[in-house]
């Protein structure tokens, strides 16, 4: 992971002897020279900057000539945004720790565990709409402390240990169901709203998202929590020599990503109107796509909420358009590695290129 954040800032180029923008002025101040407008531009709207924009463009291309009659239609597009909410959800989970160098792999577990629960909660014991959510929150949560805990406490690697703890919700919740999906008339009384629901054409997760990633770009970006977030995961042994809590913001880190999960198992629940037992798995692969190849767009190796979007929508798109297109099942999962390896390259080779631009200075 210590290759997949970027460094500090450059450091700062020395003035000009005695001519150039940079040369002091009349009262000995130094102005410091800007970019033009174009070169601003050239650098915004490069490759290396937004390619996963300009992929996403090459494929609604692709599929625009290769099933024009099915994807080039209003229908497609709510379809791509629709249902990739979940997948947007999860990876946005996961690129809170991933800032801090953290992995948290038990999201899937956490998914189908919180679904599980409100479902339950629902249907077995009749307790409100409501409640049930904030109680599968909460669960969400306290896995997400527990996850912590261990990581930051007992010191456990948080690869292995996220994995280990996947396992165990799994296991636990096929102990809770009896490897039975939880399903009810009551579920669609109003429980179904939550993933269903729809505003202009969109299910009421496309929402969620937009609200979510909105708050996690503030707080990353434009935040002291961020900018530390960012330094413990660049070099967390510099960042607590700084004076920067790493331990404390690894442990945040863990709470908010099983706080974020629990979201999505409760809105994938809504949407299947169930509370499936394995549900939650095929999103872990998806939402870790996303996130590294969203680290890639944007913020040069920083894990960030809209390039994760971006990439959601890349993702989405390709899987949508192999389906339309008929293409062979196994070709999505393909799709989704290939992405996923090159954006573990891309973001590879955008920190080196970070560090030795660093270095020249």
């Amino acid at each position: 992971m210590s290759d997949l954040q970027t460094g500090p800032a450059h450091a700062a180029a020395p003035p000009s002897p005695s001519t150039g923008p940079d040369a002091p002025g009349p009262t000995g101040a130094v102005t410091a020279a800007r970019p033009s407008d174009g070169r601003r531009w050239t650098r915004h709207l490069a490759f290396s900057n937004i390619g996963a924009v300009y992929v996403l463009v090459a494929l609604v291309v692709l599929f625009a000539v290769w099933v024009p009659q099915t994807f080039l239609t209003s229908a497609t597009f709510y379809q791509v945004l629709n249902s990739n909410a979940v997948t947007a959800l999860a990876a946005l989970s996961v690129i809170v720790p991933l800032s801090a160098r953290v992995f948290d792999l038990s999201i899937g577990g956490t998914i189908t565990l919180t679904g599980v629960v409100v479902t339950q909660l629902i249907v077995k014991h009749e307790l409100g709409v409501t409640a049930a959510v904030a109680v599968a929150l909460l669960v969400g949560v306290l896995i997400g402390v527990l996850n912590a805990v261990v990581v930051v406490v007992l010191k456990i690697d948080s690869f292995i240990a996220t994995m280990a703890s996947g396992a165990l919700l799994a296991a636990f919740t096929t102990m809770v169901t009896g490897d039975l999906d939880v399903t009810g008339v009551v579920l669609s009384q109003g429980f179904n709203e939550i993933g269903q629901g729809m505003v202009g054409g969109f299910t009421l997760p496309v929402v969620y998202v937009a609200v979510v990633t909105v708050v996690l770009w503030f707080a990353l970006q434009h935040t002291a929590f961020g900018r530390r977030m960012y330094a413990t995961g660049f070099n967390k042994e510099a960042a607590r020599l700084s004076g920067v809590p790493t331990e404390r913001l690894r442990f945040a880190s863990l709470v908010i990503s099983g706080g974020l999960a629990g979201l999505a198992g409760i809105v994938l629940a809504g949407t299947l109107a169930a509370g499936s037992v394995t549900a939650g798995t095929p999103y872990l692969l998806g939402a870790f796509a996303a996130a590294f190849l969203g680290a890639t767009q944007l913020q040069r190796g920083r894990f960030n909420a809209v390039g994760t979007i971006i990439a959601v929508l890349l993702l989405g798109t390709g899987i949508v358009g192999l389906g339309l297109a008929q293409a062979p099942t196994w070709s999505q999962d393909l799709f989704t590695g290939v992405v996923l390896i090159v954006a573990l390259i891309a973001t590879r080779y955008q920190r080196a290129g970070a560090a030795n631009a660093t270095t020249a200075h």
